[in-house]
């Protein structure tokens, strides 16, 4: 009988995203622009979880000034973050949808500002953090959260 287990070595330095929904991590691999930057990245997929049933799992090789966790915050407020140092875990976030997010989401009213003015920042406000509404600084267009 074959156990169907995946090893995956430990990091010397960087962070780990911990409690990805499952399918999640490609998405958090194209926000962060990971494939921009040199650095060792593991993406384990549906890895069993007692308390989620499946999740993705990430790890990062770099230092964690390189990530924006506003970006992480606003795709999936429920991951943790594993700060690791010398293959120790140094200290863990707790993520929180972000109040304001800058070009991670595009206004689509094509009255809005934004699609007049090319090089203008896409900024979105949080303006309903229990329904998870952010709306388009400049027209107000709603954006809900996929969840």
């Amino acid at each position: 009988m074959v156990k169907n287990t995946l090893n995956v070595g430990s990091i010397t330095e960087g962070f780990v995203l911990d409690h990805i929904e499952a399918g999640k991590s490609m998405e958090i691999y194209k926000y962060l622009h990971l494939d921009k930057l040199d650095c060792c990245v593991a993406i384990i997929k549906n890895a069993r979880s007692n308390k989620m049933g499946k999740k993705d799992i990430m790890k990062i090789e770099c230092p964690i000034d390189f990530m924006d966790l506003d970006i992480l915050g606003f795709i999936d407020h429920n991951i943790t973050v594993n700060i690791i140092e010398n293959k120790q875990i140094v200290a863990k976030k707790q993520l929180t949808l972000p109040k304001e997010i800058r070009n991670v989401i595009r206004c689509k009213n094509p009255r809005c500002i934004t699609s007049i003015e090319q090089e203008l920042d896409h900024v979105f406000v949080l303006t309903d953090e229990e329904n998870q509404i952010y709306r388009c600084k400049y027209c107000e267009e709603k954006h809900r959260r996929q969840r």
